[in-house]
């Protein structure tokens, strides 16, 4: 028997119970769990943002140790510590074809197949993870090996806050040296987002947060100014860059009024890299004539547009440089009961990131 979170239906509370968890079939691995960060992602898929069969164990963003291997696994072996991958890419769909293995059409096949059962019903691992557990049962593709140096609690950010952040940045944006950035949100993936950007030389960097409890974080991680957002934001940021705009914006919260904030702040010829993950309520407008006349690139980014096992070991060696702070991340560490808070805090836009210590 295992200790976690179950959601038993969408909008339902999270239930803290006692789940049944198999020993890992073919291809599979048994992995305790030493901490789990608290997602917004985990939100949308609770409150059926984001579609998810239930019931289900959330929990995407984990690290901890294998203890068994079903047959047929070579990748890893009991003992090893690794940080779980919540899109495994197949290698032979199209999109990782062509290298961009974040897009992978069958990364998310796990979420829908029964992993563990709960008085004889069966429960689907969260994005096919499970990390809301003192132990889950992943495919062995889904577990990529922590980087020396980094410990183990805080090596579950880099499961996603960190590689989303980083990602986006560097991969999905390409940030210049030099380039002047605007961060929409300052959550979890926010404050990586911060901290990649000043790695990659930017300045200035706006944060731009709904609270204003929030600035003492984001200056921590990078920000030479924090703005509170309001419906002058672009204007305001226009105000810090001697009326141009900046030359990337970054929205990490997946609201349509944040979204067109953040176009609207970028210079003509700017970039804007859309991280959060909205509703399809949440339409965003724009003016044939004015995509014209900004020439403005708007993309989306999924997953940091990131390979894990390639950036991955890149962020570990900023962490032990000491110029990436993976605990600056978090702001409250909880136990599995006090995720139904976490959740509340996000929708407050409070705190950073929550990680569940087991």
């Amino acid at each position: 028997m295992v200790r976690a979170a179950v959601l038993p239906a969408v909008g339902s509370p999270l239930e803290l119970t006692d789940i049944d968890l198999p020993a890992p079939g073919p291809g599979r691995i048994r992995v305790r769990l030493a901490a789990a960060g608290v997602c917004h992602s985990d939100l949308s898929l609770s409150n059926g943002t984001l579609k998810q069969p239930v019931p289900a164990v959330l929990g995407h963003e984990g690290a901890g140790t294998v203890t068994a291997v079903g047959p047929d696994v070579t990748t890893v072996a009991p003992g090893d510590e690794v940080v779980l991958n919540w899109a495994p890419s197949c290698g032979a769909c199209h999109f990782c074809g062509l290298g961009e293995v974040w897009l992978c059409a069958n990364a998310g096949a796990a979420a829908n197949a029964p992993y563990a059962r709960r008085n004889g019903t069966d429960l689907y691992p969260g994005l096919g993870t499970a990390a809301f557990a003192e132990e889950t049962v992943v495919p062995a593709h889904a577990a990529l090996p922590l980087p020396a140096g980094i410990a183990l609690t805080d090596g579950a950010l880099l499961g996603c806050a960190v590689l989303t952040g980083w990602g986006a940045v560097h991969n999905a944006a390409r940030v210049r040296p030099g380039e002047s950035v605007a961060v929409f949100g300052v959550g979890g993936v926010g404050l990586a987002v911060l901290q990649a950007a000043r790695i990659a030389g930017a300045g200035p960097i706006v944060a731009v947060d709904v609270s204003p409890a929030k600035e003492e974080l984001a200056r921590a991680a990078g920000a030479t100014d924090f703005l509170l957002a309001g419906p002058d934001t672009a204007k305001r940021i226009r105000g810090l860059t001697g009326g141009i705009g900046t030359d990337v914006a970054v929205e990490c919260v997946g609201r349509a009024d944040a979204i067109r904030s953040a176009w609207s702040s970028t210079r003509r010829g700017g970039r804007t890299t859309v991280v959060g993950i909205g509703g399809q309520d949440q339409q965003v407008a724009f003016s044939a004539l004015e995509i014209f006349y900004f020439g403005r690139t708007l993309s989306g980014c999924v997953y940091g547009n990131s390979d894990p096992a390639a950036d991955i070991p890149v962020i570990a060696e900023h962490v032990r440089a000491g110029r990436f702070d993976l605990g600056a991340l978090v702001t409250d560490r909880i136990g599995l009961d006090g995720i139904p808070a976490a959740f509340e805090q996000m929708q407050a836009g409070r705190g950073g990131r929550s990680l569940v210590v087991f």
